[in-house]
């Protein structure tokens, strides 16, 4: 199978005719040209005790990408086929990847959202606006310092971001133009930014102000935590947001309505759309199909422990995609060979499915597994990965959306269906009052199987001044390596016998939880040798062409 790149020229409905499907007044809809809309946050105070939440996660990523959003997009259109008010909802692209290794993320083939070039470009400006506020926040903290530095801030912690993959930017030196100062700061890419999280974590823009006064932006020399809400900017930095904190109205192929709101990576971030846009989700429609960034062990996690806790939100359904060369890939096979039948190899690679599997029903029995099926996968493949399911005790089924679209995804919607009209049986992994350290530890050793969590004394004294700051009670978000349960990007499968080393301690206060970095992880990614930019191209009529 190849993939299907479709012009924006297909067959779009008018924003206003999309957001009737969802019965939203045109007073609550900005239309940004006649295909895109902000939404109002006054939609949300709508009531529909009928709406069921579809998570759609994954296995560990692969080099081949296993279609977590086509899969998302193509339920939601499934649902809409069978006659059901149906919205996905989902994040928005960020243009570092989009110009590097992973190209778009607008779903690929027959189940795309669209306009599928805006989307994957500057969209509604969002991106544009959360850089802008994380950048004056941090000329403020420089010019506060440069002006007297009257709170005495002696350690910066609060980063500048650009939304690009820019090695060059990981470190850089702040010099205060005659002062003789010299200070070392690093960039993140924009989705690694705390405002971003706060974006997606805030329900109105009261929240949102309080949140972003919440923001540690240093430590005095005695350690004494200093926040943004000190330097008395919140107000200012909100008002860059005004317009990116209302969730964005586009729509599928098959014309269902799609929301898209916020970009976390789950790798670095929390890796789901803002509660906004899910909470609005459920508002309007019967079935509300969202998804979270990477594989199960990282973007599904943050989901039910920290956005589900925080928000009250209680999936009906989780979704696990997967495809057979994936799970061969997981297997040893060469990534050369992935397309080619190797029955053992998938007996082998199925073990990282089985762990998902076992680590979603810590949350929730209501399962279903999804193959995303290609043209190359043999029936005794896909045979084999559904009796495994099966013989486990959870429903799977095929899936075609990619070159189908919505009919391709008739039975895995009935077979989500059936899951959600049962009993929801969500619970956490643990609670926030729990201590940081056993916190940390429930994570690695009940999701990524650790034998052992490694902290340093240096990242334990860290631990030790949250909790002495009454902070100890904010959910973790461990910013790692999303190709493998362990904090070793090179060891796939289900592996066992292993520890896990935390590197890093961040308190996100705004953002209201606390990053524990592992592995050699990165908040600023950088361009590969060969990049999605170089099949990149627009011509004289302003086609744009590679973008997908």
């Amino acid at each position: 199978m190849t993939d299907i790149e479709i012009s924006n020229n297909c067959n779009m409905l008018d924003i206003v005719d999309i957001a009737k499907k969802l019965n939203i007044s045109s007073n609550n809809l900005e239309c940004y040209g006649k295909y895109k809309a902000k939404i109002n946050l006054s939609e949300i105070n709508k009531t529909n005790e009928n709406s069921k939440l579809i998570l759609v996660t994954s296995i560990n990523p692969t080099p081949f990408g296993e279609g977590k959003t086509t899969m998302s997009i193509g339920i939601a259109d499934a649902f809409s086929v069978l006659g059901h008010k149906s919205v996905v909802v989902l994040r928005e692209p960020s243009l570092g990847p989009v110009f590097g290794i992973k190209g778009g993320a607008a779903g690929g083939g027959y189940s795309q959202v669209v306009p599928m070039e805006d989307i994957n470009l500057h969209f509604t400006g969002d991106i544009h606006a959360i850089e802008s506020a994380n950048n004056l926040l941090c000329a403020i903290i420089d010019n506060h310092i440069y002006q007297g530095n009257e709170l005495g801030i002696d350690r910066v912690v609060f980063n500048r971001c650009v939304d690009l993959n820019d090695r060059a930017l990981r470190n850089v030196d702040i010099k205060y133009d005659n002062k003789g100062l010299i200070r070392e700061d690093h960039y993140n890419i924009t989705v690694a930014s705390e405002i971003m999280a706060i974006l997606c974590m805030s329900s109105d823009i009261d929240d949102l102000k309080v949140r972003i006064g919440n923001i540690l932006i240093g430590y005095t020399k005695d350690n004494k935590m200093v926040f943004a809400r000190d330097l008395k900017c919140e107000g200012a930095i909100a008002i860059l947001l005004k317009d990116a904190i209302k969730p964005n109205l586009v729509q599928t192929l098959e014309n269902t309505p799609a929301i898209i709101h916020g970009g976390p990576f789950a790798n670095i971030a929390h890796g789901c759309n803002s509660i906004k846009a899910t909470r609005l989700g459920l508002s309007l429609a019967d079935y509300v199909v969202t998804e979270a960034g990477f594989g199960a062990d990282l973007g599904a996690e943050k989901f039910l422990d920290i956005k589900c806790q925080v928000a009250n939100l209680k999936p009906n359904c989780i979704v696990i995609n997967c495809t057979v060369r994936s799970l061969k890939y997981n297997g040893g096979v060469d990534k050369t060979k992935v397309n080619e039948k190797n029955l053992d190899a998938l007996k082998t690679g199925i073990v990282n499915l089985k762990r998902h599997i076992e680590n979603m029903s810590k949350y929730t029995k209501n399962i279903v597994v999804c193959i995303n099926k290609f043209n190359y996968d043999s029936e005794e493949e896909i045979e084999y990965i559904k009796n495994f399911v099966s013989n486990l005790g959870y429903k799977v089924e095929v899936s075609t959306s990619f070159k189908d679209g919505g009919k391709g995804c008739i039975s895995l919607a009935e077979k989500i269906i059936e899951v959600c009209n049962k009993d929801i049986d969500f619970k956490p992994l643990y609670n926030f009052d729990d201590t940081i350290i056993n916190k940390i530890n429930k994570i690695c050793k009940e999701i990524y199987r650790a034998d052992n969590v490694i902290i340093s004394d240096k990242d334990l004294e860290k631990i030790k001044i949250i909790e002495e700051n009454g902070l100890s009670n904010l959910p973790i978000c461990i910013a790692k390596t999303q190709y493998s349960f362990t904090d070793d990007p090179k060891i796939l499968g289900a592996p066992t016998s292993f520890d896990m080393k935390v590197t890093d301690i961040k308190l996100s206060s705004g953002a209201g939880f606390i990053v524990v970095l592992m592995g050699s992880i990165m908040t600023m990614p950088g361009l590969a040798k060969t990049s999605a930019y170089l099949n990149m191209d627009i011509d004289s009529n302003l086609k744009i062409t590679g973008l997908f």
